[in-house]
């Protein structure tokens, strides 16, 4: 179906991977995961030959059909929605637009009309007649109703443009289909919706992404860029990461008796085979987790900061009391009459499509934002730590990272600091990085590094995943979900809500909201059945 020969790509003096030989075949689906900068984007672009690779070769069958995520928001500004849908099966769209043409001559003629006739049967063939009705299926599927259907693409917003754009990709059912991130600014109703086409999708699937759920669900093979090379795992994310640690600690850990190892790698396949056979996929997934050895997978060379939160103090049961709360922005109510008491075992996932609600609700409580009405008051014991979704007003002063996050400890020695900035992957000279200069996923690493000092009992995050790489968003989740205090927080990472929150409260549209003690997929089956 797909494949490559010694494939090299070289930008400048990085070599990415090289002498890279894959077959992607027919029925599976593919997550391609690395570090950031490993090429995994730039793998995609070379598959789909939209860049050429230093060396070697990308095959696919001349008959096949492969369809390609774009991320041009503006390029389709001049056409309809349903039109934009259409172009994603190429020859299709330009069978129409002849067609329509020559339909539109003022002088037409015998011969246009035996080319008309072709274009006919070659429309037919294509599926042509159901094309507007496909495509409409797609959209509504994504959440655009018939209402934006024969929209001007320029008319959208950004995140109407992502799901069109995803439709087109999804479009007449291609034989080889290739997504970068295709979760990136969908709703929870699309993902859930994605997740379930692409399931049932019978072709070839090669995704990038950073959700890790979303791998887990979809994928049936794992294609990990590290050492320079592309190495095909069976099974999905969950098992290439856990399988990858054991292997890390068994290489770390020389003195095992064999027979020990050969029977904790046995008992670790059968767990997974098990878990496999919950999937939609189930029989295909549990045959090729059978015949795995865990041996043949290699420990990851890449490196996971250490995520810690530690309490110095013990909450008392007095945590949080709201009631009433109302903030209006533009004459819209964005919190309206909300109330909530807070236990000492909550964590809290704050979820909807309303952002802004969110993000306000938290500054409030943070004391940053005193234009609303009602009351909230928090518990003695309780003190806080708060990572903002927008951390710009942080990283304007020129300090070095050491001596700005010295100011959130008591302990002030270089030796203490540098051993802790080193856990968090800033190592060497990287601690005397200027703070306005650095990349977002190091300022997500600083923001988390300053709260593990700080040592709170009570933790607001408003999207911490967002710039991090998925080495640093597991490390978090593992803190986030092991931290013995009280969390809330909001995140679109469907992962790090399933396993940190133990109560969600949804924010409605019209700022009210519907507080539930339960896991998020227990949330989100309910809201499937309404």
């Amino acid at each position: 179906m797909l494949s490559t020969n010694k494939l090299t790509v070289q930008l400048g003096k990085e070599i990415l991977f090289e002498n890279v030989s894959i077959k992607f075949t027919e029925g599976n689906a593919y997550g391609i995961i690395g570090a950031n900068g490993s090429g995994k984007s730039t793998f995609l672009k070379v598959l789909s030959k939209e860049i050429e690779p230093t060396h070697g070769t990308v095959f696919i069958e001349s008959s096949r059909r492969l369809s390609f995520l774009k991320q041009d928001h503006h390029a389709y500004d001049d056409y309809t929605v349903l039109e934009t849908v259409i172009m994603g099966n190429t020859k299709l769209y330009q069978v129409m637009k002849e067609k329509d043409a020559i339909y539109a001559k003022p002088d037409f003629n015998d011969e246009d009309g035996i080319r008309a006739g072709k274009l006919e049967e070659i429309f037919d063939h294509l599926g042509g007649w159901d094309a507007e009705f496909d495509a409409a299926v797609l959209l509504n599927g994504l959440g655009l109703s018939t209402e934006y259907h024969y929209e001007q693409m320029a008319n959208l917003d950004s995140k109407l443009k992502v799901k069109v754009l995803l439709a087109q990709a999804l479009f007449g059912n291609p034989d080889v289909l290739l997504l970068d991130e295709p979760t990136n600014n969908l709703d929870i109703a699309a993902i859930r919706w994605l997740e379930e086409f692409l399931i049932e999708f019978k072709n070839t699937l090669i995704i990038v992404s950073h959700d890790r759920y979303f791998l887990n669900k979809v994928c049936t093979h794992i294609a990990d860029i590290d050492y320079k090379e592309i190495r095909l795992y069976a099974g999905n994310y969950d098992f290439w990461y856990e399988s990858s640690q054991l292997m890390l600690k068994q290489a770390k850990d020389a003195n095992k008796k064999s027979e020990e190892k050969i029977k904790e790698l046995q008992d670790f396949i059968a767990r997974f085979s098990a878990n496999a056979s919950k999937s939609k996929q189930a029989t295909s997934r549990k045959k090729l987790l059978d015949k795995i050895e865990v041996s043949e997978i290699k420990p990851s060379t890449r490196r996971y900061p250490y995520v810690n939160f530690q309490a110095f103090k013990k909450l008392g049961d007095d945590i949080l009391t709201v009631e009433k709360l109302t903030k209006e922005e533009n004459g819209k109510k964005l919190l309206n009459n909300v109330s909530f008491v807070l236990g000492k075992n909550d964590k809290v996932a704050f979820v909807g499509d309303n952002e802004k609600a969110k993000t306000a609700l938290f500054e409030i409580l943070l004391g940053n934002d005193a234009n609303y009405s009602g009351s909230f008051k928090f518990g003695e014991t309780v003190s806080k730590s708060y990572f903002p979704r927008d951390n710009s007003k942080i990283f304007v002063r020129n300090d070095k990272i050491i001596d700005w996050l010295s100011n959130y400890t008591e302990n002030k020695e270089v030796a203490f600091l540098r051993g802790f900035l080193g856990r968090m992957l800033f190592s060497g000279d990287d601690v005397f990085k200027e703070i306005k200069v650095l990349s977002g996923g190091e300022k997500v690493r600083v923001l988390l590094s300053r709260m593990m000092l700080e040592g709170s009992n009570l933790m607001i995050f408003d999207e911490p995943t967002h710039h991090l790489d998925m080495e640093s968003i597991t490390s978090l989740n593992k803190g986030m979900s092991s931290f013995e205090g009280v969390v809330l927080f909001s995140s679109t990472d469907h992962e790090l809500v399933q396993t940190t929150a133990n109560r969600i409260i949804e924010i409605k549209e019209d700022g009210t909201i519907i507080d539930q003690p339960m896991t998020y997929d227990e949330y989100l089956e309910i809201q499937m059945k309404k």
